[in-house]
């Protein structure tokens, strides 16, 4: 049953991709009105630099979680199987 999991995963992932880019430069807009600066674009400074990238890189990690984790309980209550570990310490062992 888990082996099903792996291609929704795989849409999850698409999704969680998606939402977090929209996200992120929602979220960037209520923060400066330019478009984010790469770490190579010589005139944005440091900070505001790697204030981006720390910003797209939380905004990415929590909606990837809450995608996950939404896909997961779906997944169970469709199936009844959890498609994960059921403890912590199995998901450290992996």
């Amino acid at each position: 049953m888990k082996l099903l999991y792996k291609p929704l995963g795989i849409v999850l992932g698409l999704l969680a991709g998606w939402l977090g880019r929209e996200a992120f430069q929602r979220v960037w807009a209520l923060i400066d009105q330019e478009a984010p600066p790469k770490p190579t674009t010589e005139d944005a400074g440091w900070a505001k630099a790697l204030t981006a990238a720390a910003l797209q890189a939380a905004i990415f990690a929590v909606v990837r979680a809450a995608v996950d984790r939404a896909g997961a309980t779906w997944f169970r209550d469709f199936t009844g199987v959890w498609p994960g570990p059921k403890h912590q310490e199995a998901a450290e062992d992996a």
